[in-house]
């Protein structure tokens, strides 16, 4: 009895070997890519009537607000918000030369409770400092420097409000890409 191998069979044993031979295992976990360059022409300021790149309805609607106004608008905005009865203070800003590590410094001197964190591929930080309400702030390294979310729970001693600043940032990053 005679044995024919066919040509296919032999490259896929060549091919599976091949394979074997150069297989690494490395140990850790896969991480996304970190958008650490900014974009020096981008402006997160106050245009066309939108903070930050957000409508004044995408914010009331990120907070399940049931009512926003806006008293000012500039390099800083300010939104007052009401979820039924309770009081919700938000400010967004965005300073074109700003610089996160010099920001982070600024809120541990302050006093607030710093947490690192990536939001939408982008070094940030919150900011936690609960005085006259619980609040929080989240701020990111984007554009030619930094943009932040403030929100704070007005007369609250309970609640989580870097969870809705992150919503806030999370969405003004999005808008970017």
């Amino acid at each position: 009895m005679r044995w024919q191998v066919s040509p296919i069979s032999v490259a896929a044993v060549v091919a599976m070997l091949t394979v074997a031979g150069c297989a690494q295992t490395v140990d850790g976990t896969a991480q996304r890519a970190l958008s650490n360059a900014p974009d020096p022409d981008r402006n997160y300021g106050y245009v066309d009537d939108r903070c930050g790149l957000l409508s004044d309805d995408t914010v009331r609607e990120i907070l399940a607000a049931d009512d926003i106004s806006r008293p000012y608008s500039g390099a800083v905005c300010q939104y007052v918000l009401f979820r039924g009865d309770a009081a919700i203070d938000v400010t967004f800003s965005w300073f074109g030369t700003g610089d996160l590590d010099r920001e982070r410094n600024l809120a541990v001197e302050r006093g607030a409770e710093v947490t690192d964190l990536v939001v939408e591929r982008h070094l940030a930080f919150t900011a936690r400092r609960d005085v006259t309400g619980t609040a929080c702030s989240v701020t990111a390294a984007a554009g030619s420097g930094v943009l932040s979310w403030w929100v704070q729970l007005r007369d609250a001693a309970t609640g989580n409000p870097c969870v809705d600043a992150e919503k806030l940032l999370s969405a003004t990053l999005k808008s970017d890409m």
